[in-house]
């Protein structure tokens, strides 16, 4: 591990960079490189070489609409065992938050798998209901177990989503210019480089996968400015030692055997084609929003606006930095989360509070 965090290393990398004597703003769409790069103070590093990077709309928490939220919450206080990931528990809906249903009395538990959750009905008899919130990485656990076979009193709100459709909407808003694309390793464990080289051939684009580690930051952000240096636009793997070209055929497989793709509305964006997962047939029959459709009716795919303030939808496509939030670390702090960046650890807002909070708040 500590190869990847050589200091002179590190410094070589800068080096090269400053000598490049390029300005670029990069994005990246990883809560785990946004970890990384406030952290180590990577983004203070590559602002002495002209080099901005901004987060998209990487953390999958972040991106859930309040609509789905909402419908988390609904079935909560209808009586229904909710399960889910402790980043959702705090996640405003429209009439507050999975916790808030928690302090009424609902029957709201964190598991840390949907493992946990099948234990759950099978246990208790009771209707369960498993959150599933994620990217291309976590949604193949969840189609294990739907392959594996489920009880009765046990559904799905599937939340999962797609994140190259992601991609290709942030580019063609073209709301920020920006120069280069660094891409999550995780995620491209799953789907490969092949989903990305497109994306590249149409806006003309470099881009990179990266791992997690400083210096494949930094590596990834060299090899970008290398290809904006040479007039390339491709996409290359930083992250070799984990992401294969085809990526994880299997998981791929499972993927697409129990998910079928279609359009959704993100946080922050207008609706994107193909970009949320939905249990195909047969698994359908244990699709939350397909059993529990009469109660969640006035709410799914409704457009509920942003809490007043709340700039999460612009910080997710990278037009606005968290502290320039007016909310940021005085109304809206982790303990008191008025958007869902400030929740997720996976959240600019959480990460930025969490590494700055003296320098950037007091």
């Amino acid at each position: 591990m500590f190869r990847f965090r050589d200091e002179s290393t590190a410094s070589k990398i800068l080096e090269r960079l400053r000598s490049m004597g390029l300005n670029l703003t990069l994005m990246h769409v990883c809560g785990t490189h946004q970890d990384t790069i406030v952290r180590y103070g990577l983004d203070l590093l590559l602002e002495g070489c002209g080099i901005e990077v901004r987060q998209g709309p990487g953390c999958p928490v972040c991106v859930t609409t309040m609509a789905e939220a909402e419908e988390a919450v609904v079935l909560a206080r209808s009586g229904k065992t909710v399960t889910t990931f402790g980043d959702m528990l705090r996640v405003p809906g429209v009439s507050g938050s999975l916790a808030d249903a928690r302090a009424e009395g609902a029957d709201v538990r964190v598991v840390y798998s949907i493992t946990d959750a099948v234990r759950i009905a099978e246990k208790t008899g009771r209707e369960v209901v498993f959150v599933a919130i994620g990217f291309e990485t976590t949604a193949p656990s969840t189609a294990v177990t739907a392959l594996k076979g489920m009880p009765e009193n046990f559904s799905i709100l599937c939340f999962h989503r797609y994140l190259p459709p992601a991609l290709d909407m942030l580019l063609s808003m073209g709301e920020l210019k920006i120069q280069g694309i660094i891409e999550p390793g995780h995620v491209s464990t799953i789907i490969g480089v092949r989903p990305y080289e497109a994306i590249s051939r149409k806006y003309k684009i470099p881009q990179v996968i990266a791992g997690f580690e400083p210096l494949d930051i930094l590596m990834a952000v060299y090899m970008i400015a290398r290809q904006v240096k040479n007039s390339e636009s491709i996409v290359e793997n930083e992250y070799n030692r984990t992401v294969r070209y085809a990526g994880n055929l299997k998981a791929l497989k499972l993927i697409h055997q129990v998910f079928e793709p279609v359009d959704s509305m993100w946080r922050g964006f207008p609706r994107i084609r193909c970009s949320k997962m939905r249990l195909r047939e047969p698994f359908s029959v244990f699709d939350s929003e397909v059993r529990y459709a009469e109660e969640l009716k006035e709410i799914i795919d409704a457009d509920f606006s942003e809490p007043e303030g709340c700039s999460c939808n612009k910080v997710l496509r990278g037009l606005m930095e968290p502290r320039e939030c007016p909310l940021f670390g005085g109304v809206c702090t982790p303990q008191s989360p008025i958007g869902p960046c400030m929740v997720s650890m996976e959240g600019a807002c959480n990460i930025e509070y969490r590494y700055r909070r003296i320098a950037k708040i007091s």
